[in-house]
Formats: C-alpha cells, sequence, structure tokens
C-alpha cells in the first residue's frame, strides 16, 4: 500500500474530520502512562544484538498481520531469543483506524505491548472488516485491561495521534518508507514488503544472521 504522498499534516487533518477531533478538546492522556511513555521505542530482543530491525507496520495492513502471525513467530523464536535480532516496531498508520489501534497499543504497560499487538494483528479481519470497528477495538481494550474511560481518552487524544503519525512521516523522510510492511536493518538497508521466514532471513544474512 503506498501512502508516501499523504503528508504529515493532510493525514491528520484527514483523521481528525473523519473521527469528529476537529472539533473536539484534547483530552488527558491516562494517569497511568505518560506520552513520552506512550511514543518511547517498543523492541524486543537484547540490547547488544548485533542485527537491529525496525519494522513500520500499519494495524489495518492485511500483509503486516500475515507477516506477524505466520513469519514472526519463527523470527521471534530463531533470531531474537537466539540474541541475534534486536526487533523494534514503529508506527506507519495508512488511515484513521489503523491511527487508532496505534494508539490502543501504545495505551498499554510497555511490558504488554507485543502482546497486545499480536492480539489486534490476529483479530486483523475481524476489527477491521466490523460495522462498527471501533467498537470491535473497545471489546480487545476491555480483554487487556483498559477501561472504557481510558480507551475513549485515547482514541480522542491528540497529541499521542499527531506523535504517532509523526513517527510515521520520519520513515517516510528518513528511509523512504512508502509501504508496509516494511523493515530498516542496522540504519542502513531498506527491506520492504511481507515476506516468509526463509527469505526474511536471507535478506539478513549480509548482516551476520
Amino acid at each position: 500500500f503506498d501512502t508516501a504522498g499523504t503528508t504529515r499534516r493532510a493525514f491528520v487533518a484527514g483523521s481528525a474530520s473523519f473521527f469528529g477531533l476537529a472539533v473536539a478538546s484534547p483530552m488527558a492522556f491516562a494517569d497511568e502512562l505518560s506520552l513520552d511513555e506512550a511514543l518511547s521505542p517498543r523492541v524486543l530482543g537484547q540490547s547488544d544484538a548485533p542485527i537491529h530491525v525496525a519494522e513500520y507496520y500499519s494495524m489495518t495492513c492485511g500483509h503486516c498481520a500475515d507477516f506477524h502471525n505466520n513469519t514472526f513467530p519463527k523470527v521471534k523464536a530463531r533470531l531474537i531469543d537466539e540474541g541475534i535480532v534486536r526487533f523494534e516496531m514503529r508506527p506507519f498508520p495508512l488511515d484513521g483506524l489503523a491511527l487508532r489501534a496505534h494508539a490502543l497499543a501504545r495505551a498499554v504497560p510497555e511490558s504488554k505491548f507485543f502482546a497486545m499487538v499480536k492480539m489486534l494483528l490476529a483479530k486483523h479481519a475481524v476489527w477491521v472488516r466490523a460495522e462498527d470497528p471501533i467498537a470491535e477495538l473497545q471489546k480487545m481494550a476491555r480483554l487487556a485491561g483498559v477501561n472504557a474511560d481510558i480507551f475513549n481518552a485515547v482514541m480522542r487524544n491528540r497529541p499521542l495521534l499527531e506523535g504517532l503519525v509523526a513517527q510515521r512521516q520520519i520513515g517516510i523522510d528518513k528511509w523512504g518508507v512508502s509501504s508496509t510492511p516494511s523493515f530498516v536493518v542496522n540504519d542502513d538497508l531498506l527491506i520492504s514488503g511481507n515476506k516468509n521466514y526463509d527469505d526474511f532471513a536471507e535478506a539478513l544474512s549480509a548482516f551476520g544472521a
């Protein structure tokens, strides 16, 4: 899905208009989680792993869901858990719904982030295609211990949403990311597209994987 032509300002404005945020007053972020914490890097693996992989992904991207449901378990078992790869997930929302789902994943404690992403992508077809996808997101939020007040605050939190869009823009400006999933390896190589495990590992082989 090519979105590089969408500017940060237009993307935020479009999302705000679609969800009625243009006239909504900013709401305080959940007391349990500061904005800085919510926007901090989400990384899995050992800090001294020789290979750093940063994935730009969108919660509404079917290719991203397929990668995480089918390829990522092998990546985790064979590369991350073995201390070869440190894996970071960076938001690249493709639309307003994806933006809200990314915000929800950032609303849970950092220790539960990857479990939350796993659940959202495993149930991707359920909530993305639902008649009321926000209501479906709220159901999953309850399972993760996010109550209705916090959920509603997160869905309408402009600083958080704009912070996530800003991270997306960095992917465009610095790495030329134009589709999801895309992977930046050791701040050097950009790998684009959904990969099976063998192809993904082969792409990392130049870095010692």
